[in-house]
């Protein structure tokens, strides 16, 4: 039995002011219709032919946005591994490998990343079967990729045949350098393949500590539907680690065989904008545009428009990414660093780190789209058949006006439904609740007004998502 698991952890920094810590770049769509999550599911349930077997290991903070992406795609049945804390890989996987051997089975798990990219599947698949056969013999597989650049922000594979003799974390450019002329080094794609029984044997060994807490956390596990959480307090206590430091770099020359599968299907991690920008289809000047851009006399750029114009004027290997909050403009050969303007909106306790001006609800979503002193303006969605919490606020009052819908309004101890072009008023320290009782989105329209407009001023008494 093959077992898919996505690994859906990560904030993407490096991709701000798209990915944030609340909507990290996994969960984005760069182009097209399914987003880098949903591409990973599809990509590897393909290679199985049980339709309700997949694993995906997230932070609790995004199981309603994995599991609304998973329904989108069809994949209702699929179970959600929820992380209380991150903890990096080491112990995802070994939760993943403790789930999948409860009946008493031994899978082999397929586990990739969610925020990659594969542009040719054909060939993707035909590597992954390789490594599954490796895996069937009680080996583990990883696949490589054949490097096409010095880079230095990948690890790499040093393989003899398809035996791993090592592994080297981020070289120099010198070092890279010399690793594409060797021709034996591969970029390490974070994929890997192996018998869940093998992983732990493999964990126990080398990293007995890590093995041990993290069974601890799988023992006091709740289940509620497809949400699984390990015990809090026990998985806050694993040490943090990832697949590579814990166990696969102690792997070559070790009782347990490794191998490697070159991958040749254009594999990307996009780990920053340059390479959001080297996947991207560009045209005759070299521009990968995206929203609404103009250009003139401008190449070898990527600028992406998400609520307004962006215009560029004689500039050459920048990067600019607008967003109804934020705009970036980058040297396209510096995008690493991106993340350090995320380091300083966090010293600046700076919401932009981890929000975008539109939020993600497991009932919709809302967009703030204006405040000033003791007033916020909201635009609401609430999906067909969900409810806000039963809640109430004690330094604001809301106005709710219906633009498109029907709303069903809980105020004090009145219920009332409201229709497009109808409104009311929410008096300050009122208990009330919004819900959309139709087929269709219900959107509103909501102003605050107070002396404190903060989202930490609630106060739930029910809530049907368990916040």
């Amino acid at each position: 039995m093959l077992l898919p698991v996505i690994i859906a952890g990560g904030s993407g920094t490096r991709l701000w002011p798209l990915s944030r810590s609340t909507f990290p770049k996994q969960f984005l769509s760069l182009g097209d219709d399914e987003t880098l999550f949903q591409k990973a599911c599809i990509r590897c349930k393909s290679l199985t032919s049980d339709i309700n077997s997949l694993i995906v290991v997230t932070n609790e903070l995004h199981r309603f946005l994995a599991q609304e992406q998973l329904r989108e795609i069809g994949f209702i049945e699929d179970d959600l591994l929820l992380e209380p804390v991150g903890r990096n890989t080491a112990p995802a996987i070994t939760l993943a490998a403790l789930h999948a051997m409860e009946n008493g089975e031994d899978p082999i798990l397929f586990v990739s990343p969610a925020d990659h990219i594969i542009q040719n599947d054909k060939a993707f698949q035909n590597a992954a079967r390789k490594a599954v056969q490796h895996a069937m013999n009680g080996s583990v597989a990883i696949l490589g990729v054949a490097p096409t650049s010095a880079h230095t922000g990948y690890g790499y594979i040093k393989a003899n045949g398809d035996a791993v003799s090592k592994f080297v974390e981020k070289p120099d450019v010198n070092t890279a350098e010399g690793y594409m002329i060797d021709g034996s080094y591969y970029w390490n794609a974070g994929i890997f393949v192996t018998k869940s029984s093998v992983w732990i044997k493999a964990l126990k060994q080398f990293r007995p500590d890590i093995a041990s807490a993290t069974i601890r956390a799988w023992n006091d596990k709740d289940v509620d539907g497809h949400f699984v959480r390990p015990d809090k307090e026990a998985f806050k206590a694993i040490p943090s680690e990832s697949i590579d430091y814990a166990v696969i770099e102690h792997l070559p020359n070790s009782e347990i065989p490794i191998y490697m599968v070159p991958l040749d299907a254009g594999w990307n991690d996009l780990g920053s904008w340059d390479a959001v920008w080297d996947v991207s289809s560009t045209s005759t000047d070299g521009n990968a545009f995206l929203g609404d851009v103009l250009s003139i006399d401008s190449s070898n750029n990527y600028a992406l428009a998400s609520s307004r114009i962006v215009g560029l004027v004689g500039v050459n290997n920048v990067i600019v990414v607008e967003t109804p909050d934020a705009i970036l403009v980058a040297d396209k050969w510096r995008s690493q660093d991106v993340r350090k303007i995320v380091d300083q909106l966090k010293v600046g306790g700076r919401e932009e780190s981890d929000l975008h001006r539109k939020v993600c609800r497991p009932w919709g979503w809302y967009d703030s789209i204006d405040e000033g002193e003791r007033f916020k303006v909201k635009r609401i969605q609430v999906n067909p058949g969900a409810s806000l919490s039963l809640q109430k606020h004690y330094q604001r009052a809301e106005h709710w006006i219906v633009v498109k819908g029907t709303a069903e309004v809980t105020c004090g101890d009145n219920v009332l439904t409201l229709t497009e072009n109808q409104s009311t008023y929410i008096p300050l320290g009122e208990v009330h609740r919004l819900s959309n009782p139709g087929k269709t989105p219900l959107e509103i329209i909501e102003v605050q007004s107070g002396a404190y407009l903060g989202e930490d001023d609630i106060v739930r008494f029910e809530d049907k998502y368990g916040r």
